[in-house]
């Protein structure tokens, strides 16, 4: 195959839901308003192109926080685009114009209602009563001044007959974008390529209007990323995800991720947006929600550029004695440390050589005698575990 058809076809956009789907996690800690402003700030920082503020129709506290973010926005002139989600009905939609009204920021309505035939059978619901709702709400977001974005939940399970009925009927009443979901994470990366050139060729071309497709998918099976990447190669223009991948059952697409790989592919605009603020991001996340980051999470876990053992160790020093860090940030990762404001880490543990030790000394501006290394060497040697700053420092 031609590697030109292994890439995104169009613009790629990223939608962040870490402050709507995230929060629906059983183990998160809905963050305070100032914690979500600062996450907010940091969405910015990253370049993501928009994010959902909420769900504003769930209650007094989610309206307010969605106000005060859309505030946020409009006091800093932020370049973010905004919008909230809302169930398929008046009482969901009707927030969203009246935070518009009271802050003037374009916020787009993201109605979304269940497709598929599990789904279906299990509420009860005909074909024409979700066409029916489908149309109502629709035209009610766009009667009210809207910019409407139209949702199925679980469409990745649900039959093509109902997926075309549905965005069609959406797309005639006024919605400008539609949204793919795996919200099972039950699809592959060629499942999820498959549907979303369905939905273009059956759906959006007849149409003939301009419409986005959008991909939001879960984790279930370990795919979320891929699966994102496969929906921009069929045509998608925007995919949804969470900082750290957080949300319902074992989570969202993890926005740090796909930033990662977006930019180590080279994607415009994403492979000249500044990433440094990635860890920040994501640990603000990780402080504000309670969720905690893996050792071994990629790029921003403790131990993403981090090793103590000695082959891999004695290759990076020589690579730093070379003056190279592009070197040695490739010699034994794949991802370069230096690109997200990282750098590797050489650590003193049971499987380190004398070289970990004499590296370790000489960036703590530490005289390397003999005696000195040999001490901290036999008790790296004698333990179970990577030895800390301050048991280096008894051997000292």
């Amino acid at each position: 195959m031609d590697a030109a058809k292994l890439r995104p076809t169009g613009r790629v956009l990223l939608n962040d839901e870490t402050l709507r789907d995230g929060l629906q996690s059983p183990s998160v800690r809905d963050p305070s308003i100032a914690e979500k402003i600062q996450i907010l700030h940091l969405m910015e920082g990253l370049g993501i192109n928009s994010l959902d503020m909420g769900l504003p129709g769930a209650g007094p506290r989610a309206l307010a926080d969605c106000e005060a973010l859309a505030h946020e926005i409009v006091r800093h002139k932020m370049k973010i685009r905004a919008n909230c989600a809302a169930r398929t009905h008046e009482n969901d939609i009707r927030p969203i114009a009246e935070i518009v009204q009271r802050t003037g920021l374009s916020i787009q309505a993201a109605t979304f209602i269940g497709s598929s035939p599990i789904r279906r059978y299990t509420e009860g619901w005909t074909d024409d009563f979700l066409l029916e709702t489908t149309e109502k709400a629709v035209k009610y977001a766009v009667s009210l001044g809207l910019d409407t974005m139209y949702v199925t939940e679980d469409t990745s399970r649900c039959d093509p007959a109902m997926v075309k009925r549905l965005y069609s009927t959406a797309i005639s009443c006024g919605a400008r974008a539609i949204v793919v979901c795996d919200t099972a994470g039950h699809a592959t990366p060629m499942g999820a390529f498959a549907l979303v050139r369905f939905v273009l060729e059956e759906v959006v071309k007849p149409s003939g209007e301009e419409i986005r497709v959008d991909w939001h998918g879960h984790c279930d099976r370990g795919l979320a990323i891929a699966n994102s990447m496969a929906a921009l190669m069929a045509g998608a223009e925007c995919v949804h995800a969470c900082a750290l991948g957080i949300g319902e059952r074992v989570g969202n697409t993890q926005m740090d991720q796909m930033l990662v790989n977006l930019k180590l592919m080279g994607i415009p605009p994403w492979a000249e947006q500044d990433l440094t603020k990635l860890k920040e991001y994501c640990q603000t996340v990780s402080k504000a929600t309670g969720v905690p980051i893996p050792a071994n999470y990629p790029v921003v876990g403790e131990d993403a550029f981090r090793t103590a053992t000695g082959v891999h160790a004695a290759a990076l020093i020589k690579a730093y004695k070379k003056k190279d860090v592009e070197l040695a940030n490739a010699v034994y990762s794949g991802v370069p440390s230096q690109m997200f404001g990282l750098e590797q880490i050489i650590d003193i543990g049971p499987m380190s050589g004398k070289s970990n030790v004499l590296f370790w000394l000489e960036r703590h501006g530490v005289p390397a005698t003999d005696e000195v290394v040999d001490r901290i060497y036999k008790r790296a040697k004698a333990s179970n575990h990577t030895l800390s700053e301050a048991e280096i420092r008894q051997c000292l």
